[in-house]
């Protein structure tokens, strides 16, 4: 029964991707392969079927309680596919296969021209099955593959159209140029981006997770003894280690400084950027860093090396949440906004899952509601996004009320998923992030108030972005392109979305687990903080422009892109010159200078070897005068 839902889980949205598929490389005409899209579909919904039963069938949702199934692969080596169904990725799951089928049905429509529909669904679903392998797996080297199988989708979707031929595909304004650098990129370019910078992390992990094999003889997550571990290496070994292994999570969530690979993926479709930034790619490395934690139990752990981790990670999350908040306040294209708000959302959840090194389970427990909750709110931003852009021909944020008028669902999700993201009381995240409040508030014996500060300053600034997009969209953007209508399937796929944020509300307000996050919300500073994040709303519903050389700037995302463009390529072909010139050198010596030398030197001697004795004796007079001389001139004699 197990084999054949697991199977099932992660078989049927490839194998409902393969009609279309291979009917899209067999009919020449594509007529009837446009008419099967629907099989993919259908492959999602089977798949979300599996991951339901799961949740609701293999036994108590408790924080202690785990199953685990193996499969034998190497039992010599301790290696087998193991997975685990766990409070996290029993409702991990079913987020990603809801969201992923819901999008689906979106696609139906929004994708029904595309000129490679076959090449689309099939990545689409793979992408999809990828992530639940990773979601499910305990085993190390089988969440590797699902990894892998991201990355692989993730190039393949994001530079789905290739030909670069559209601009509405590109981000930045094409043909603009700062200094040297052209400032806007292409489809192909973007998968390119994506995947070479993903590579850059995916590297170390790939050692870590051999080496952690190597010392500890097992890559079952929930089985590794990181206690003996950490005293067995020491702790700069098991700081190593880890910092190696977390390069890969850094790199896939887009903390900095790899940021850029997550803007410039909003080249892809918006199907795929709400997937992406929903509950697949970027989802996986701050959940890979849950789950991590949920089995190490840090806060178990005496090492000063993994103290130092997760110190590192809690900073490096809330300065990247920081970035992603203030560059979203000054961008103007829909998608892009939304990734950089993507990004500060990770980096909320990398601070806040760091602090169980201080804090406990609770910190992950937070840090992990916080990703559903921005999931569903996140998913539905996209899809109206995408409903904008097909409706307006635009990707800039343009709108107006007479638009709000033509798209009244897109309007009243929007409205709902900002207010339900934001953290205004008493919506939806506003209690899981005064939980987080309540979690940065226990680390103020450590570091005094700056994650509190920190926290607090990214909240305020979140809000303001998710207000601008509102605004600019259905309020008071300049808009002028008649809207041509259509897209009930699009309409229907945000609305579904959307309509699950009042449900995981009364879950925070009624069910008995979220005792605290209700009790962190009606503290007097978490009401202050909501305050604060309400008030920032408003001015920016308000004011939703921000016109300035510092708006400007961070719209232009501080000119990171000056990083990976321009100052890692400068210093690339840099070393590359320097080690031509080192291969160059190496020819010269070994196969020119050394060799004549000898030459010459064999030369001399068999000159010498004439077998004259009045010529040895004149070079051994020869050699006597040299040393007397070299003696008279170092004062070895008077």
């Amino acid at each position: 029964m197990i084999e054949l839902l697991l199977l099932a889980i992660f078989i049927s949205p490839v194998i409902g991707s393969l009609p279309v598929a291979f009917a899209w490389l067999l009919d020449p005409k594509r007529s009837w392969a446009r008419k099967l899209p629907i099989f993919a579909v259908l492959g999602l919904f089977i798949s979300l079927l599996c991951t339901l039963y799961i949740l609701f069938n293999f036994g108590e949702l408790d924080e202690r309680v785990y199953r685990q199934v193996k499969f034998e692969w190497l039992p010599g080596f301790n290696i087998s596919f193991t997975f685990i169904f766990d409070y996290l990725s029993r409702i991990m799951g079913v987020l990603t296969a809801l969201i992923a089928f819901l999008i689906g049905v979106y696609g139906l429509e929004y994708m029904k021209h595309d000129y490679r529909l076959g090449w689309y669904w099939f990545f689409f679903n793979l992408f999809t099955a990828s992530m639940l392998l990773v979601v499910y797996s305990d085993n190390l080297l089988l969440l590797l593959i699902g990894w892998e199988g991201l990355g692989l989708a993730s190039w393949a979707l994001i530079g789905h159209w290739f030909r670069d031929d559209d601009e509405m595909s590109f981000v930045g304004v094409v043909g603009r140029k700062i200094g040297k650098l052209n400032y806007f990129w292409s489809p192909s370019f973007g998968a390119w981006r994506a995947i070479s910078t993903i590579r850059l992390g995916d590297m170390p992990m790939f050692f870590a997770i051999a080496v952690i094999f190597f010392l500890a003889g097992n890559l079952n997550i929930s089985e590794i003894n990181w206690g003996e571990l950490s005293e067995k290496v020491g702790s700069v070994g098991i700081f190593l280690i880890l910092f190696a292994f977390l390069l890969g999570p850094f790199t896939k969530s887009a903390q900095l400084p790899f940021s850029e690979w997550l803007m410039t993926a909003m080249t892809g479709p918006t199907t795929v950027s709400a997937l992406l930034h929903s509950a697949t790619m970027v989802a996986a490395g701050t959940y890979v860093f849950m789950r991590l934690s949920w089995y190490m139990e840090p806060w178990n752990i005496h090492s000063a090396g993994i103290e130092a981790i997760y110190v590192l990670v809690l900073f490096l999350g809330l300065i990247s949440a920081l970035y992603g908040a203030s560059v979203a306040l000054g961008c103007l294209e829909r998608k892009v906004l939304l990734a950089a708000s993507t990004m500060s959302s990770l980096g909320l959840m990398f601070a806040t899952a760091s602090a169980s090194l201080w804090v406990g389970k609770f910190a992950i427990i937070v840090a992990f509601w916080y990703l559903v909750t921005h999931a569903f709110a996140k998913a539905t931003l996209f899809l109206v996004a995408g409903h904008l852009i097909h409706e307006t021909h635009n990707r800039f944020c343009v709108g107006g009320k007479e638009l709000a008028k033509h798209l009244k669902l897109a309007f009243i999700a929007t409205i709902l998923a900002t207010l339900c993201l934001s953290g205004i009381p008493p919506l939806t995240a506003y209690w899981v992030k005064s939980a987080m409040d309540g979690v940065m508030h226990h680390l103020e014996h450590e570091f005094g108030l700056i994650p509190l500060a920190l926290l607090v300053l990214t909240s305020a600034i979140y809000s303001a972005f998710l207000a601008k997009f509102l605004s600019l969209n259905f309020l008071k953007g300049e808009y002028h392109v008649k809207a041509h209508g259509g897209g009930r399937l699009m309409s229907l796929g945000y609305t579904a979305m959307v309509s699950l944020l009042p449900l995981i509300l009364l879950l925070y307000l009624y069910h008995p687990d979220f005792h605290e996050f209700v009790a962190e919300g009606f503290l007097n500073s978490s009401l202050a903080v909501g305050g604060i994040v309400l008030f920032t709303y408003l001015i920016a519903l308000y004011k939703p422009s921000l016109e300035s050389p510092v708006g400007r700037a961070l719209g232009d995302r501080l000119y990171l892109a000056f990083l990976n463009d321009y100052i890692i390529p400068a210093l690339g072909w840099t070393l590359a010159k320097l080690v031509d010139y080192s291969n160059r050198a190496i020819d010269f010596f070994c196969h020119r200078a050394i060799p004549s030398a000898f030459g010459l030197l064999s030369i001399g001697i068999r000159r010498i070897q004439s077998g004259s004795v009045e010529l040895y004796l004149r070079l051994s007079a020869a050699v006597l005068v040299a040393l007397v001389a070299i003696a008279v001139a170092l004062g070895v004699i008077g």
